[in-house]
């Protein structure tokens, strides 16, 4: 049945279906996760590999290449990147779009396990985790304390807060970070070890016999089978002190007399800062399904509880809510579409004077929007930035087909004798062009769902919320917009207005039909001057925008990464981190730090699947995050540009580099901590080395580009031991002995000898290690003066076996599919990316052509704006054909197609002054809008073509005059359309509310492709048309051989009726009908369709 017809025949139905929509969007928004972005879905599984101490040399010779090497037997994979520092590797494997990553992590989990087999004594298993971009952290869980230290403090985080913070429902439950795993540590004093003539190595052995793991057995004694514990394992940490190393011997030597045992913590590599002090803070990682609001209200609700199992002088807080940004954004939508509803019924209020239409229009957009909502909810959507930014574009355009019918219902009100049929029959003249209208805004999304990657997954749930929207606004304008016009609507024959308001408009539009009549003659100047004022505004405008992936957020916050000289302790990283900290609160003023949460040194090897969230290659490197207060009003990249200059005079010999801080733009950046990355890789280290540095220096010459640095640590200082193994040999010592000695020397026996000891109290084990204290190895001469057991004889000195002298090594190897690669990474200011990439690849080109076997690839985010914006211009050019053949299977006429798209320059006209007015660059957002401008302004010249076309048919005015008629009796809904949608787009286009800066360019590039386009439609489109319809037959394309008005319609078996002289279908039609043919009572094709 018609829907027209259906909901004037029973309109309670009609009502009932919306309450229950507007009721099931309720339930759907309590349903629905809502999140910050949608899952990008990101084929990418991470391999987090620790081995204390080994360099990154022995990384990524003795494990990383053996992984590597075995991962790509793994389908799908696309590639495999790497990164390798001293203890930690960690890999990033790549898949191709489509991969099931399921299997994809069943077989890297398999390869993982046989690539151990070939790997070193001690090799502890991977952690392999997928991480998808919206897992990244949505605030941070702080303990903090005036009293314990950080080593204290990270032991109850771990095995006290962190059980309860991991079962929340949708948590990812990282390890904390800040202060290191509790050990019991025995630190051995290296002057006694010589009194004694002892070595490390012995120590360690020692140790691993006096404290051996041994399981208990059972006796049967009588009825009873009681279990036989022994002490083995020490019981206490006293106990171990008692462990003899040198049993039988005079005097025999205990574990006391050289060493001292304490339960402590492992080597401190990192330190944690939560606004400048120590601390321990776990990230609130959320999966990526899970919706952020709710891990965030979650994590509050279990803050007391986390609080009660903590001692009076730990304290937990939660820091750095992200949740904001999507409930801000919540609301955002609620006042601009509040503010698009009033300003949308203000331009109907203004047309039509009548404040009952306006009820009538102005209720079709909530209810449009939840049915969009069931929608969203029904196909899996959840409700996140892009949907909500989907349906605050929607909000400006719903007001279309409900504008138009209700228009065209008082247009009616001349012609019948009551409201019921004014609305029946206003509602069926414009069913076809409302469907078609729609059709064409729906077609311009198209595009979106041939994306790729991140970008495809962002852009699709904002296509999918605009597309449901316009259809339920569609449905909505079919069935309760007439049922409520019948109910509301005053049926006033005579038109709309009163005395003068309708005179007045009359007056206006007669003047508008006599000038545009002098238009359409001059129709030979006018079109061609259209196109090449288009051409010449848009090639020349144009080409000064700015391009970039994204707009430009200052979200309030802002990351630092600082790399102090090479191998710099990470105490003395820390004091620059804690100057940097103060230089940052000196800037933004007294009250304009809100929270700075930094990371100084290295992850613990304790806790390798911290690198995946935070990456340190070493213990020069810090990470500072501040957030501002927002009512200090500080802008952002101000204040960066001050600190660059304050930081680099106070510490020249320390680098300073800005990274994305905010949750949007992080995942926004697609992984690259940097706009600018250019990565030079190739079989021959030294070649990448030598190429490298000519691009560096070539980098550095653009003025642009700032925080140029290698992104690997190439010259790293070393204490180098050169064991001369014939000098061992006569000295009766091994490599292997040498190098234990070392290691427990230099780092500990934690991963070549694992001792442990369960705590009693609480059962939880902690390993033992032997060490030596790091206070004590502070010189050379501490190292060449190393004790190296003898078997045998007393222990030799290391100098006796070895060379010891200071040098360089790579701190850090990087792979790119088992090729070393060198970055260099910079950031971007006072210019848009788009010319930035073109000063890049002449830099790249001055800087010559690269040895043979060396390639250069330029990453970061250059690459992937090419790309979107490349998919987006075939995306443009795309809608346009699809919108062509739309209307050319609608008009069934090419000719008229190609009219009503011809107002498509004027709206990428106009999209390029708005942007270039507004200072708006072309990103993925505008792009879009200008996108979305084609659909909606091909919809408004659907209305004047269609009429324009039917004058012309009927016989009564030739081309000329029927388009000058079709535009005077389109002139009142075009304007109301068009001011409508305008007025619509405005808050979105200001870009009010959290999020509002992301998609301003959007609604900014719609309402100038929109104004632009209007001026087209209703002042060039009619000479447009009389060029083309000026010589036009009027005849069908059909072929039925039964339809009177195709050109192959037959006569004989008719009727055998001749067509009329003059040609004109209709006449023939009417002859037929009065001839009693098959076809008589047809009537007019174009009011059929």
């Amino acid at each position: 049945m018609n829907p027209i017809v259906f909901a004037m025949r029973r309109p309670l139905t009609v009502m009932v279906a919306v309450v229950a929509v507007v009721l099931l969007s309720g339930l759907a928004l309590l349903r629905t996760p809502i999140d910050i972005f949608p899952n990008l879905n990101l084929p990418v599984i991470y391999v987090a590999q620790p081995y204390g101490g080994m360099d990154p040399a022995q990384m990524e010779g003795l494990l990383t290449n053996y992984y590597e090497y075995h991962f790509l037997y793994i389908g799908g994979i696309h590639h495999v990147e790497s990164r390798n520092i001293q203890g930690m590797a960690l890999m990033k494997l790549f898949f191709h779009p489509g991969t099931n990553m399921a299997q994809a992590m069943a077989e890297t989990i398999g390869y993982v396990t046989r690539s151990r087999a070939f790997m070193p004594p001690g090799t502890v298993s991977p952690f392999i985790t997928r991480f998808d971009a919206g897992s990244v952290p949505v605030g941070y869980l702080v303990l903090s304390s005036e009293t314990k230290g950080v080593g204290e403090i990270q032991d109850q985080a771990l095995f006290k807060v962190r059980p309860m913070f991991a079962s929340l429902p949708g948590v990812s439950a990282p390890p904390p970070f800040g202060g290191s795993q509790r050990t019991v540590v025995v630190r051995v004093d290296p002057d006694r070890l010589r009194s004694y003539r002892m070595s490390p190595d012995e120590v360690m052995k020692a140790l691993a016999a006096g404290n051996a793991i041994s399981p208990s057995g059972n006796v049967r004694i009588g009825d009873e089978m009681p279990i036989v514990p022994v002490n083995s394992l020490a019981r206490q940490v006293d106990d171990l002190k008692t462990i003899p190393i040198r049993p039988g011997a005079s005097p025999t030597v205990y574990l006391r007399d050289v060493a001292t045992v304490q339960d402590a913590s492992d080597i401190t590599t990192g330190y944690a800062l939560v606004n400048g002090r120590r601390a321990v803070y776990i990230l609130v990682t959320k999966r990526a399904d899970a919706s952020t609001l709710s891990v965030v209200n979650n994590v509050r609700a279990a803050l007391p509880s986390m609080q009660a199992v903590l001692p009076d002088d730990i304290k937990v807080s939660f820091e750095f809510d992200q949740s904001p940004t999507v409930t801000n954004a919540l609301k955002s939508l609620a006042v601009e579409g509040a503010l698009g509803a009033a300003l949308t019924g203000l331009m109907v209020l203004v047309f039509l004077r009548d404040l009952r239409s306006v009820i009538v229009v102005v209720l079709n957009i909530p209810f449009a929007v939840c049915g969009a909502v069931v929608a969203l909810w029904l196909t899996g959507q959840t409700v996140n930035l892009m949907t909500l930014g989907g349906l605050a574009l929607a909000i400006g355009i719903l007001v279309d087909e409900a504008t138009v019918e209700v228009e065209n219902i008082h247009s009616k009100m001349d012609h019948s004798e009551n409201i019921a049929r004014a609305v029946r029959q206003g509602n069926l003249d414009t069913a076809v062009p409302r469907l078609l209208a729609m059709l064409c805004i729906l077609a311009v999304f198209i595009p979106s769902f041939f994306m790729q990657g991140s970008a495809q997954a962002l852009f699709v749930p904002l296509s999918l919320a605009v597309g449901f929207a316009m259809v339920s606004s569609y449905l909505l304008s079919s069935t309760f917009v007439p049922v409520l016009s019948v109910w509301l609507l005053e049926h006033r024959p005579g038109g709309t207005g009163r005395g003068t308001g309708e005179s007045a408009f009359d007056r206006a539009r007669e003047a508008y039909g006599r000038r545009l009549g002098t238009v359409v003659r001059l129709r030979w100047l006018v079109v061609p001057a259209y196109l090449a004022l288009a051409v010449l505004i848009t090639y020349g405008v144009g080409r000064r925008l700015g391009l970039e992936i994204f707009p430009r957020v200052d979200a309030g916050r802002f990351q630092l990464r600082l790399k102090a000289p090479a191998g710099t302790r990470i105490e003395k990283t820390e004091q620059v981190a804690r100057a940097a900290l103060d230089a940052v609160r000196d800037e933004a003023g007294e009250h304009g730090v809100e929270i700075s949460v930094g990371y100084v040194g290295l992850i613990p090897s304790s806790y390798p699947i911290n690198a995946i969230y935070q990456w340190t290659a070493g213990p020069e490197e810090a990470l500072l995050r501040v957030a501002l207060h927002e009512r200090a009003g500080l802008d952002v990249e101000a204040l960066k540009r001050r600190l660059r200059e304050k930081l680099s005079v106070a510490y020249p010999d320390v680098h300073f580099s800005f990274e994305p801080a905010d949750i949007v733009s992080d995942v926004m950046s697609f992984g690259s901590p940097t706009p600018v990355e250019v990565a030079v890789s190739g079989p021959s280290y030294p070649d990448v080395l030598a190429h490298a540095a000519k691009i560096r220096d070539e980098l550095a010459k653009v003025p642009t580009l700032r925080d140029l640095q290698y992104a690997q640590t190439l010259s790293y200082p070393t204490v180098s031991v050169e064991i001369d193994r014939e000098r061992a040999g006569l000295s009766g010592v091994s490599a292997e002995e040498v190098a234990r000695s070392l290691v427990t020397a230099t780092s500990s026996s934690r991963f070549v000898a694992p001792l442990y000891w369960p705590d009693p109290k609480t059962g939880i084990g902690y390993q033992v290690q032997v060490e030596i204290p790091v206070a004590l190895m502070d010189s050379v001469k501490q190292v060449e003066t190393i004790p190296v057991q003898r078997p045998g004889g007393p222990s030799l000195l290391l100098r006796d076996v070895a060379d010891v002298r200071r040098g360089t090594m790579a701190g850090e190897y990087d792979r790119y599919n088992m090729k070393r690669i060198v970055s260099l990474t910079a950031n971007v200011a006072g210019e848009d990316l788009g010319r930035v990439s073109g000063r890049v690849a002449e830099a790249l080109s001055r800087a010559g052509t690269p040895p043979k076997g060396v390639t250069v690839d330029v990453r970061g985010q250059l690459a992937p704006m090419r790309e979107m914006l490349t998919g987006l211009s075939i995306g443009l050019a795309a809608s346009v054909v699809v919108i062509l053949l739309l209307l050319t299977a609608n008009f069934q006429s090419l000719r008229l197609a190609i009219v009503a798209v011809s107002t498509a320059p004027a709206v990428v006209c106009g999209v390029v002054l708005a942007l270039w007015l507004t200072r708006t660059t072309i990103n993925i957002e505008s792009f879009m809008g200008a996108i979305m401008a084609i659909g909606v302004a091909v919809a408004n010249a659907i209305l004047l073509v269609t009429f324009a076309e039917r004058n012309r048919l009927e016989g009564t005015a030739d081309a000329a005059r029927a388009a000058v008629l079709g535009a005077m009796g389109r002139l009142r809904p075009i304007l109301m359309t068009s001011c409508a949608m305008t007025a619509g787009m405005v808050p979105l286009a200001l870009g009010w509310g959290e999020g509002g800066e992301q998609t301003a360019p959007l609604g900014r590039a719609v309402i100038g492709g929109l104004v632009a386009a209007t001026a087209a439609t209703l002042l060039v489109l009619p000479s447009v048309f009389a060029l083309a319809q000026g010589k036009a037959p009027r005849r069908s394309a059909s072929v039925d051989p039964d339809d009177p008005e195709s050109r192959y319609y037959d006569h004989a078996f008719n009727g055998s009726v001749p067509p009329p002289n003059n040609g004109d279908l209709r006449e023939a039609a009417a002859i037929g009908a009065a001839a009693g043919g098959p076809d008589a009572g047809l009537g007019d094709g174009m009011n059929r369709s």
